[in-house]
């Protein structure tokens, strides 16, 4: 890709979600999601691959559905309570097609169905845009409009894509569909929250942002996107294939790495508000993503292929480990000690 065009795309996405981020009007609003969704087509087309094709189609279709939901749910809320700001989201029904929106934005289930095939057909880098920045214009949205929002139904969506991002990535051999379900399963966990404690919402997405870009980097190092050739890149890299499984662990949710920390907070917090069926049954269902997070750490380091593999023998690479991986892998297994300082913040 021309490094113009990427630079432009680049900065387009900074753009569109610093004025999302920033703005208390709609129109404001959604115009940075426009910016950001024209931003990232070009990242997701670069390959010319028909599967990138049709990933930045499905994408596009979607996104401009959603966008249209978001102008229209905020149109019907101006029509009948004459406000354009972003906090006064009174009218019900502006409530519900917003809910909508967002989800597709996000992927929520029953909107996820567009964010597998999509991450599938993106390269790695793009794939972790999508999984975090992309996803971080719409939470805000959500976090500014929290007070409005359906508690039923937003417990409803959340349960349910909890529980179908884990049941889904069991039998899934693409790491890039297996990530893209884990990332289904969080949204489940951030948005059961965000009406009781809009904070703990985006401390969750912070620390599942921080975790998914170190897979993914490391993904990236080690040319990894099947569980078949996860198994021959032990003899290449050792030491990052250690780090990353315990990286999949941190994002499992296991004790005592940074990963427990959102988890533990929203079963408290869930608790606190007589929630406790809720909070058992979305902890049950992490049990699934457990299970493929297990499945790809064993893969990852645990076994080693026993008999040769198709493709060509895959010795130490030359190049270092940058220090972004080195930074990132260290802030998702070791944070859980400094949870006081974290929790005084939010």
């Amino acid at each position: 890709m021309n490094p113009h065009a990427k630079l432009v795309a680049s900065l387009s996405l900074l753009l569109g979600t610093t004025i999302t981020i920033s703005s208390n009007h709609w129109m404001m609003a959604w115009t940075g999601l426009e910016i950001n969704t024209l931003a990232i087509i070009p990242l997701i087309s670069k390959s010319h691959h028909p599967r990138a094709i049709e990933a930045t189609i499905k994408y596009f279709l979607v996104q401009a559905a959603a966008s249209t939901l978001v102008l229209f749910a905020s149109m019907n809320n101006a029509w009948y309570t004459g406000q354009w700001d972003l906090t006064q989201l009174t009218h019900p029904t502006s409530c519900l097609l917003l809910t909508a929106a967002i989800g597709m934005k996000l992927g929520l289930v029953p909107f996820h169905f567009w964010f597998p095939e999509v991450l599938q057909g993106s390269p790695l880098t793009t794939a972790l845009l999508l999984s975090t920045m992309m996803k971080f214009p719409p939470i805000t949205i959500l976090f500014m409009t929290s007070h409005s929002l359906n508690p039923t139904l937003m417990t409803t969506m959340a349960i349910a894509s909890a529980a179908l991002g884990g049941w889904m990535g069991l039998n899934q051999t693409q790491i890039r569909k297996i990530l893209a379900f884990s990332s289904i399963a969080h949204l489940g966990w951030m948005t059961i929250i965000i009406i009781y404690s809009p904070k703990l919402t985006l401390l969750t997405f912070y620390l599942y942002s921080l975790t998914t870009t170190t897979v993914f980097l490391t993904l990236n190092t080690i040319k990894t996107v099947k569980l078949s050739t996860m198994m021959t890149s032990w003899t290449k890299t050792p030491m990052l294939n250690a780090t990353l499984m315990l990286t999949l662990l941190s994002l499992a949710g296991l004790p005592p790495l940074t990963g427990f920390l959102p988890k533990w907070l929203i079963i408290q917090e869930l608790t606190k508000q007589e929630m406790t069926t809720a909070a058992t049954i979305i902890a049950m269902l992490s049990l699934l993503g457990l299970f493929f997070y297990l499945r790809l750490a064993y893969y990852s380091t645990i076994t080693l292929p026993p008999n040769s593999t198709n493709h060509m023998k895959q010795w130490h690479i030359n190049k270092p480990t940058g220090s972004p991986i080195a930074i990132t892998t260290s802030l998702s297994i070791l944070l859980l000690p400094l949870s006081p300082m974290i929790l005084t913040t939010i």
